[in-house]
């Protein structure tokens, strides 16, 4: 099996996207796009999706998979972007439908303007398999961070989402509604037993003390030496730390932008009656 992993960084909010492709036939997939966004300006921009796009053609690749871990909090998905230029089919794990009604009563009118159409194509759950030219894609559910997180296992390659950090950044938030760190434990735990040589990719790094961009290690090494998840900590022990450390963790900066077009597959909201489109933010108020 030829399989090659390809990485795009996304410096801004520090996420890693990935196309992955099957060279003896030409075939690949696209995992965890990603849109620029400038917050204070609104303008949404296809920086990543572009090189990704350049990319493909320079290899002269068919693309089958847009390929989600699950619906983002930190940046906006570019595949409804990727699919009006490649025509593959978009995916995401089922558990989406949870994470959708979890958050249906805050973004009700946004979510009600989308187009039926702009939704994802298939809804994916644990150990089906996906192929594109003769390699197999097996989703792993891996909920925990959210609901709908799911990893996608490539040969000796798998891809994580926020599950998983690299070792120096340990591992991912479970506060969000349907999160939980137990059902992350066990995520983490089912990631581990993969065979050690099976490569890790990970959706974000932060470059912890600054140190170089780095998006891969080994199952191995997540196992041996990740901050949070290593043979000296226990389940308990996890729990407890993993609690304790969200109540301290602020709101992602892009979290309502990001859900209002990740949670219906990267469609972006529909214009206003005005030929306006925007992203809303729910207000609470302390007075």
């Amino acid at each position: 099996m030829s399989i090659s992993v390809h990485s795009f960084f996304h410096k801004d909010t520090g996420t890693a996207s990935y196309v992955v492709i099957d060279a003896s036939h030409k075939r690949g997939v696209i995992i965890d796009s990603v849109l620029d966004l400038d917050i204070f300006s609104g303008q949404v921009g296809v920086s990543i999706a572009e090189q990704q796009l350049d990319f493909i053609k320079d290899k002269n690749i068919e693309i089958d998979w847009i390929l989600e871990t699950h619906a983002h909090a930190d940046h906006l998905s570019a595949a409804a972007y990727l699919q009006t230029k490649l025509g593959a089919k978009t995916a995401i794990g089922k558990g989406i439908e949870e994470v959708q009604r979890n958050f249906s009563h805050i973004f009700t009118q946004s979510m009600s303007s989308v187009d039926n159409e702009k939704v994802f194509d298939q809804l994916l759950t644990d150990g089906q398999m996906l192929h594109f030219g003769d390699s197999q894609i097996q989703v792993m559910a891996t909920p925990g961070h959210t609901d709908d997180s799911v990893s996608y296992l490539i040969d000796n390659h798998i891809f994580v989402g926020d599950t998983l950090f690299m070792p120096d950044s340990g591992t991912a938030r479970c506060d969000f509604p349907g999160g939980s760190a137990s059902k992350l434990w066990a995520s983490i735990k089912r990631i581990h037993a993969l065979p050690e040589d099976t490569n890790i990719w990970v959706c974000h790094d932060y470059q912890p003390n600054g140190r170089e961009v780095n998006v891969q290690t080994t199952v191995l090494d997540s196992k041996l030496n990740n901050i949070h998840v290593n043979p000296g900590i226990n389940e308990d022990d996890y729990i407890s730390m993993r609690t304790e450390r969200d109540k301290t963790l602020s709101v992602p900066r892009l979290i309502y932008p990001s859900l209002q077009v990740n949670l219906w597959s990267g469609a972006l909201p529909a214009k206003a009656k005005n030929g306006v489109q925007y992203f809303s933010i729910p207000l609470t108020t302390n007075f």
